[in-house]
């Protein structure tokens, strides 16, 4: 039986105190047995040893309900065959993911099954380990025999970090992430926490893959992801696993088999450079553990210990605490553009730019075999002359190679189609040329003015633009550093009123995040965040682009589109 897993009215659901998942149909019989189970583990590190029941949230038992509710009582398939978490720090992630893997162990009738339960470092990996160990040892004791019936039951193994059931054989394994984290046996339960941070390992999609190929042939197998979002831009396997619960939730994405449950603010909420959720009054909505683990008091003290700190500890006690996407870096020496960008953004491809500019102005900035190679294009809408912006870069093999800390964030960006790999040595400044190229075809450059240059960098690319008869007065060089200050003010000033829109593009978010912005007398010099990892240069390339659009230029061509010749064709 295949489950509808949208729910769209998951915001409701979290103003109202619920989870932000479906309701399903489930087993209750076999929902309800492996809830009164989880509920009767002990929470070993707490006075008392209280029981799961009190200290648990109900969210976390409408998860359990799911992954032990949802298989067919014949085939034993399961209909929740994966289930994706997003819920912030201290809401006893690592505690209940220990619970939930013991309950397992003891709802098993497979002999010899295996389990895993996967922490991305060692640390989070043994404090798991730890937990599950101590829920075990807090069992009571019996008055009658004496004797601990977990404590009984269990083979732990403090070396291995496993447990073993002595009765079925079946074995829970705490690792830590690695290539070999998979061997063997396909695991019937595999719990990943804390996503985000393999988001830029390189292997993570790997093992993923791995897993979920062992699991076509295991209709009992059960994926857990749990996780914390992100305090850089969602990257790799994290992005791909969130974009695709998020579409699931949101009904774009049907006859799958993973159930989303995120507790995050609505998007609007998060982009609205007001910050509504920094308002204790609206935390409640992504704190499922609220009362329990973690309290509005203590809560606020660490947020005004984070305000106090730095613009940045800011950025990552949202991001951690109130699982806000950083995605612009809003830090407070960070460029004043970037608090606009995303209120900015429109469904924007380049053909509806060109087809609906009657200009259109290029910007480079060139860079070396181990850099990008960004570019910038800028059109001004004909009717309402907003400037209409978009970019796209490219990258050699060898940039790839050495800066394997973006590696898997630029990859994301080739998969999404604004950021290219080079194949040939010559393959940025030709693909440069020929974009070029087809601009001036349709009539939409200046005759003068309308490409603008990074100085240092593009000989190349000048040699490659005089191949296909581009020369002359249409290139410009374009001062940099801080004499890019006009079009840097320009860009706030017109994205902050509405005049300039931009493409939405994933790699040109990051760059814009990656921005900083430095005071030099009466000039501003824009910077990247971090030397080496942080990149922005198809932003310098729109700001080029800026500097040529802001003369106010006329299209070579004409005021008229081309597109408005009914004999035209792009072909």
């Amino acid at each position: 039986m295949a489950y509808d897993f949208a729910c769209p009215d998951w915001v409701a659901r979290l103003e109202r105190g619920a989870p932000p998942m479906a309701d399903l149909p489930l087993d209750r019989i076999a929902a309800d047995r492996a809830v009164g189970i989880f509920n009767n583990l002990r929470l070993p590190d707490v006075a008392g040893f209280p029981l799961m029941a009190d200290a648990c949230g109900d969210w976390f038992r409408d998860l359990v309900s799911a992954a032990f509710g949802s298989a067919d009582p014949v085939t034993a398939e399961r209909a929740v065959g994966e289930i994706f978490c997003l819920v912030p720090k201290k809401n006893s992630k690592t505690t209940n993911a220990a619970g939930l893997g013991l309950t397992a162990l003891l709802e098993n009738k497979t002999p010899n099954a295996q389990m895993l339960i996967i922490g991305p470092t060692k640390d989070i990996a043994e404090n798991c380990f730890n937990q599950a160990v101590g829920m075990i040892n807090a069992d009571p004791v019996d008055p009658d025999t004496g004797r601990q019936y977990l404590v009984d039951r269990f083979h732990v193994v403090d070396n291995d970090l496993t447990i073993t059931d002595r009765i079925t054989g079946a074995e829970l394994a705490v690792k830590t992430f690695s290539k070999n984290v998979i061997t063997g046996a396909i695991p019937i339960l595999t719990i990943i926490e804390e996503l985000h941070v393999l988001g830029t390992n390189p292997n993570a999609a790997k093992v993923l893959a791995q897993i979920r190929g062992g699991m076509i042939t295991r209709p009992d197998c059960l994926l857990l992801f749990i996780t914390t979002q992100s305090d850089e831009p969602p990257a790799g396997v994290f992005r791909a696993e969130l974009i695709y619960a998020r579409r699931v939730r949101d009904g774009e994405i049907k006859g799958g088999n993973m159930l989303p449950c995120l507790y995050e603010f609505p998007e609007a909420m998060q982009l609205d450079k007001a910050k509504p959720y920094l308002d204790p009054k609206v935390w409640r909505m992504v704190l499922p553990n609220l009362g329990r683990s973690i309290t509005l008091p203590r809560l606020a003290r660490l947020y005004q210990k984070a305000v106090d700190t730095s613009p940045d500890d800011e950025i990552i006690w949202a991001s951690q605490h109130l699982n806000i996407q950083v995605g612009m870096g809003k830090h407070a020496e960070g460029w004043i553009g970037a608090d606009y960008w995303m209120q900015s953004a429109r469904p924007l491809s380049l053909d509806e730019i060109l087809e609906t500019s009657d200009v259109v102005t290029i910007g480079v900035d060139g860079g070396g075999l181990d850099d990008l190679f960004g570019v910038g294009v800028i059109g001004r809408h004909r009717e309402t002359r907003a400037y209409q912006a978009w970019g796209r870069a490219w990258v050699h093999p060898v940039a790839l190679d050495r800066r394997k800390d973006i590696n898997t964030r630029l990859q994301d960006f080739v998969a999404d189609g604004d950021l290219v790999i080079c194949d040939n040595p010559t393959a940025d400044v030709d693909e440069i040329a020929a974009l070029c190229k087809r601009i001036s075809d349709l009539g939409l450059l200046p005759e003068k003015h309308g490409i603008g240059l990074d100085p240092y960098g593009v000989v190349s690319l000048i040699d490659a633009l005089s191949e296909v008869h581009i020369e002359g007065e249409v290139l410009t060089a374009v001062g940099q550093g801080t004499r890019l200050s006009p079009s840097v003010w320009g860009a706030e000033r017109k994205l902050s009123d509405g005049t300039m829109i931009h493409a939405d593009q994933p790699l040109m978010n990051w760059c814009v995040g990656n921005a900083k912005s430095e005071q030099r007398g009466n000039a501003v010099l824009i910077t990247k965040a971090a030397s080496g990892k942080a990149k922005i240069d198809p932003l310098i390339g729109i700001f080029n682009a800026f500097h040529l659009m802001a003369r106010n230029p006329e299209a070579a061509g004409g005021s008229a589109s081309p597109w408005d010749d009914p004999n035209f064709s792009m072909t």
